[in-house]
């Protein structure tokens, strides 16, 4: 039975990483700050689910403590930690950028240090499709250069994946970061637009579509989204003897066990039907009230998710009418509207 220690549990994907490794018969160890960011009644909701599953134990308690992490982690001994606890938004590291800092990287530097010290068999790390930036060329690969971020929130977590590959060099800590596509779904944040959308829209209430609407995203069901984290955990990657035995797209570093893996339906999807889904859950229309660009965002993203297939046989594939659906769904019946 392994032993798994998932760092922001209470939060969004955390939980939903949680039910199914307890489904599954893991041992799981949750530890979640419960800031407040977004309503902490949420997060308490969540947990409360997840405490009353067998096999879950629970800290609540700051990344940032590194003596407090190191023996809790130390208390538990997991095989495998999933470090998905973050300060996350690309828009709000415009207004708390120092947040991202703390939290971001010194909190993800003591859960690398925890784990090397524990000798764990396998990081894994959340990291975001934000970080590829600039880049046109899509879809984004996992060799793409990833050099030209354009938030706060972007950088920090590029910066996490940098220091997690000399980590695993200097320790041969076996690590795999994966990057997310705008992932939703029941018991999603209420800091992202399908939250925000479908509240508005709900209740009458018009939406701030940015970008004018002329923006696409690889919107991915959190479920899959999951399934895809589970199976990584066994596809623990090993130091090459040599780049030549690096397959084509593979980005598994020649120098570390360490590799990025996107994690995204592979499909680029127009904001304007992402909103249309969201009207055909709701059985009404919206209100849009049509915006500029914010700072810090970007026009597209759009994974090619055949590295994650390849590894895991594997790929998400939940459209956004089907998700969306399931969503509203989760939304009418959990806030009785």
């Amino acid at each position: 039975m392994q032993r798994v220690y998932v760092t922001g549990a209470a939060g969004f994907i955390g939980f939903h990483l949680c039910e199914a490794l307890l489904a599954e018969g893991f041992r799981v160890h949750g530890h979640d700050g419960m800031t407040a960011y977004y309503d902490p009644a949420l997060k308490r909701a969540r947990l409360a689910i997840l405490q009353g599953r067998e096999g879950f134990g629970f800290t609540e308690a700051m990344l940032e403590d590194h003596a407090g992490l190191a023996a809790d982690m130390g208390r538990f001994r997991p095989d495998v930690v999933v470090h998905l606890g973050a300060q996350a938004g690309v828009r709000y590291s415009l207004e708390a950028p120092r947040s991202y800092l703390s939290s971001n990287i010194e909190g993800t530097f003591n859960v690398m240090e925890a784990a090397r010290d524990l000798g764990v068999k396998h990081l894994l790390l959340a990291s975001t499709s934000s970080v590829y930036g600039a880049n046109t060329a899509m879809p984004y690969r996992e060799t793409d250069k990833a050099d030209t971020q354009v938030s706060l929130y972007a950088a920090t977590k590029k910066a996490t994946e940098a220091l997690s590959h000399s980590w695993a060099h200097l320790w041969g800590l076996p690590t795999t970061c994966f990057r997310f596509f705008t992932v939703y779904g029941p018991w999603g944040r209420p800091d992202m637009a399908p939250f925000k959308f479908t509240r508005a829209i709900l209740g009458g209430e018009p939406i701030d579509v940015y970008g004018q609407g002329e923006m696409f995203r690889d919107f991915t069901y959190v479920t899959d989204l999951v399934r895809a984290i589970r199976l990584l955990i066994d596809c623990v990657p090993g130091r090459p003897a040599s780049a030549a035995e690096i397959a084509e797209g593979d980005s598994l570093s020649p120098v570390a066990p360490w590799r990025a893996v996107n994690i995204g339906n592979g499909e680029k999807v127009a904001l304007t039907d992402f909103i249309a889904a969201i009207e055909r859950a709701a059985g009404r229309p919206a209100i849009r009230n049509l915006m500029a660009m914010q700072k810090g965002d970007v026009v597209a993203t759009w994974a090619d998710n055949r590295l994650l297939t390849r590894l895991t046989g594997y790929r998400p594939e939940t459209d956004i009418v089907t998700g969306m659906a399931a969503f509203v769904a989760w939304y009418r019946d959990h806030y009785g509207v």
